[in-house]
């Protein structure tokens, strides 16, 4: 039997609408689309390495696709705004500019480039959804409990903020024990984003692996916006392994691009025999 769990990242709310509002569908989904980018990574045999997407796209996103900022209220679409220009202070853009939060947002997006701009619109308003409303936050951590609890995988594979809600999600029930936790595209070392905001809160400065993971290994691209920064350990303990990797300068965050990426295959071999 597959023994990996996967926690999808950002802007999978697609795979929801095209299941017709069914989670179980959109997890079955990509499912299949997850394992054929092992395969392709691991260059083995054909198989089913993944029991699970744990999925909760759902639970962040009120709109239709193409929805920029969730339109459930007027003050999660300002909580969009902040993060935002917070991520983009990560990267030096308008860095130096005060003003109106609104007026802000607007100029920063017409200066991002066209893949940074796309990015942004996906990940200000579904981080702010998890961040800013407790609702949204506590449903999203017990679908990725309930899958990991259900599958008891060895390995969990986290993606983009899937690693925040898994992080959050481990803590949280320490019952659920996992031998191996990959995370991939991490934001969790985001300072101002979401490093202070994460549950629990870091303790001086720190973050620590939760107590039922046996090892942690966290790779990110050279390249990665969402990575920022792409090392862990100097912001949590209990990183055993950092690697950097360099995916691809155009397609630097997708989960297509690192599940293929060799990186992960000295990680993943002990669990796949």
């Amino acid at each position: 039997m597959a023994g990996i769990v996967g926690v999808h990242g950002i802007g999978k709310y697609n795979y929801y609408l095209e299941a017709g509002g069914s989670a179980v569908g959109a997890a079955e989904a990509m499912r299949r689309k997850w394992d054929r980018y092992l395969h392709l990574g691991l260059g083995g045999e054909q198989r089913p390495y993944f029991a699970e997407i744990a999925y909760f796209s759902h639970l962040l996103n009120d709109g239709r696709p193409g929805d920029e900022v969730p339109k459930k209220a007027a003050a999660m679409e300002l909580q969009s705004q902040q993060v935002l220009a917070d991520w983009a202070r990560q990267l030096g853009v308008g860095e130096h500019v005060t003003g109106a939060l609104k007026s802000l947002t607007g100029w920063l997006l017409e200066r991002l480039d066209t893949r940074s701009a796309a990015f942004a619109k996906l990940f200000a308003p579904e981080v702010a959804a998890y961040l800013t409303d407790q609702a949204r936050r506590e449903k999203s951590r017990q679908a990725v409990a309930e899958c990991i609890r259900k599958n008891r995988p060895r390995v969990v594979i986290a993606h983009s903020l899937g690693s925040v809600v898994t992080y959050e999600a481990l803590w949280a029930n320490p019952d659920l024990k996992v031998d191996l936790l990959l995370t991939l595209g991490s934001p969790l070392g985001m300072r101002n984003v979401i490093f202070e905001r994460l549950l629990p809160a870091p303790v001086n400065g720190r973050g620590e692996r939760p107590r039922g993971v046996g090892r942690w290994v966290n790779i990110a691209d050279k390249d990665d916006i969402a990575a920022i920064p792409p090392a862990l350990a100097a912001s949590f303990t209990g990183v055993d392994v950092e690697q950097l990797v360099n995916l691809d300068w155009i397609d630097f965050h997708t989960v297509r691009k690192y599940l293929g990426c060799p990186a992960l295959d000295p990680h993943l071999r002990p669990f796949l025999a």
